[in-house]
């Protein structure tokens, strides 16, 4: 079982920066691949960027590629998302996710979610 927790949305301007924060509990941590997801108001769920569980693999959604950058931190059981140059239509509640599979873009592959945080980009 993972507990995820997210932090560090907010409201900014476009061209701002922000970093998500998600703190995992539980001490196999290092074996999930994690992933960021985000829901805009009355759209589905999509996913933003991924990591495997050895930092090794990372991918990005086309739309955030070149300005996000996903990272974790195993020791401190953590995952961070960078997110620079936001623009208006980047705003939507961001979640974190687990998945003992492989890393993956797909949303049926986590098991486990955060409560998720809220980014809003003004313009």
């Amino acid at each position: 079982q993972v507990q995820l927790v997210e932090s560090g949305g907010g409201l900014v301007q476009a061209g701002d920066s922000l970093r998500l924060s998600c703190a995992a509990s539980g001490r196999t941590f290092s074996r999930y691949a994690m992933g960021w997801f985000r829901q805009a108001p009355g759209k589905e769920r999509e996913f933003v960027a991924g990591i495997s569980w050895t930092s090794g693999h990372t991918g990005y959604a086309d739309s955030v590629k070149g300005r996000f950058t996903i990272s974790r931190d195993n020791a401190k059981n953590t995952v961070s998302l960078q997110m620079n140059t936001l623009k208006p239509e980047d705003t939507a509640v961001y979640y974190c996710a687990a998945s003992s599979l492989s890393y993956s873009h797909s949303a049926t592959s986590y098991a486990y979610w955060g409560q998720g945080t809220q980014v809003t980009v003004s313009s």
